[in-house]
């Protein structure tokens, strides 16, 4: 199996936009171009630690094109799967470049979202992204950056930074990939004070309205948090993907625990509140099948 088709995968399951957690090396000197078709079952749309009160489990049917060059497309749709809600919640697109040498490996992506406008999920009003990621092999372990611009709809764009330590555990002729890691992510909170104001205690978009995260009821006007222009950690979080490569499929499973840091506190017309943070945890889980493209 090559490094790159693990990336992409874990491009498609992780949160860290358009890269996510990284393997050990291996030769990519006989890399082809190749399709990529996955369909996941998310259970929660977690981001940075945040939620919304309602869970938005999703169903993510994707397909990719990735270039022996490094350049890369892939076209993703969300579809929320909850009793109440039944829609296409989320339409993304993200294109960019990935490279892997014997120890560096990372790349750049921009993401298009297009969310449905009743959807509740926490980033509904992120209209792009630009991601970055570099990763260095230490062969004990391999530790990645990674840094992000969010642009939001009606506000300023948010920054985050994040970095990870990871240690790939091979297994069945490397067949099995079981990947603990560890990650830790700091930003700003614009895209979670519009998100209030649109949905959890503003404007509540779609039929219901969520029953925790904050004793307001009443639709209010303005929400601020105080801490959205402010840069800090925002999430921790441990992970233990485990992917199982059989010719061309690759079965996936993602579990993930989440502790989010600080809270934010919320002004709006009735009062001032502090959020009521709580550890979550969440997980995915798909299947992918993978086909070559090109001759070399």
């Amino acid at each position: 199996m090559k490094q790159s088709v693990y990336i992409v995968l874990f491009m498609l399951l992780g949160l860290w936009g358009a890269f996510a957690q990284k393997t050990s090396k291996q030769n990519t000197a006989e890399e082809k171009s190749y399709v990529l078709v996955d369909l996941s079952y998310m259970n929660d749309a977690i981001f940075m630690g945040r939620s919304d009160s309602i869970a938005a489990p999703y169903l993510l049917p994707s397909i990719g094109y990735y270039d022996k060059s490094g350049l890369f497309a892939d076209v993703t749709a969300s579809y929320l799967t909850s009793s109440g809600n039944q829609r296409v919640d989320l339409f993304y697109v993200t294109g960019g470049y990935m490279f892997d040498t014997k120890n560096w490996s990372g790349g750049l992506s921009g993401t298009a979202y297009f969310y449905n406008q009743d959807s509740y999920n926490v980033q509904s009003e992120v209209v792009a992204d630009i991601t970055g990621l570099l990763s260095y092999d230490f062969k004990l372990l391999e530790l990645s950056v990674y840094a992000s611009t969010y642009f939001n709809k009606n506000s300023s764009l948010d920054l985050f930074l994040g970095f990870m330590v990871d240690k790939p555990i091979y297994a069945m002729k490397k067949q099995l990939l079981i990947d603990p890691k560890f990650s830790i992510f700091a930003g700003s909170q614009y895209f979670y004070q519009e998100y209030y104001t649109t949905s959890r205690l503003g404007n509540r978009k779609g039929q219901g309205k969520g029953q925790g995260g904050s004793s307001i009821t009443e639709e209010v006007i303005n929400v601020e948090i105080a801490e959205a222009s402010e840069f800090n950690v925002l999430n921790l979080e441990l992970g233990l993907p485990v992917h199982y490569q059989h010719k061309h499929f690759i079965f996936s499973f993602s579990p993930t625990w989440a502790f989010p840091q600080t809270p934010a506190t919320l002004t709006t017309d009735d009062g001032v509140y502090k959020e009521d943070l709580k550890n979550v945890f969440y997980w995915s889980v798909g299947v992918s099948y993978w086909f070559k493209t090109k001759k070399n």
